[in-house]
């Protein structure tokens, strides 16, 4: 799959008051960072004991959207380079005003040698 979308309508708990990014009843910047990082989730297709991390976001949010707007992350591949996986990802709301825009880029990894070599806080 090179792209993907998904929809998700902004909701109080997605306000930037909700997630501490500002004081305004608005989407959050970190949100619809984590909404388009969900479309380039989405847009890998990858093996069962393979995962992707997020290595690099740069995304330039455009555009405020009430509490009650639809909108909607898509992430379309625009380089792979073995493992790693850059993305240009958009978030537009239905009349279609261009919300967010950028790149992310996620490297895949596989699942077990990743958590592996985590170690337990306070170990």
């Amino acid at each position: 799959m090179d792209s993907a979308s998904i929809t998700h309508t902004v909701s109080e708990a997605d306000t930037a008051i909700a997630v501490g990014s500002g004081d305004l009843p608005v989407l959050g910047t970190p949100v619809v960072l984590a909404w388009c990082e969900e479309a380039t989730c989405a847009a890998l297709e990858l093996m069962p004991n393979q995962t992707s991390v997020g290595t690099r976001v740069d995304l330039e949010h455009l555009a405020a959207s009430p509490v009650g707007t639809e909108v909607t992350a898509t992430a379309t591949v625009i380089h792979t380079d073995g493992r790693l996986v850059r993305f240009q990802v958009a978030a537009l709301d239905a009349a279609g005003t261009l919300l967010a825009s950028g790149e992310i880029r996620r490297v895949i990894v596989d699942r077990e040698r990743f958590m592996s070599r985590i170690k337990p806080v306070g170990d």
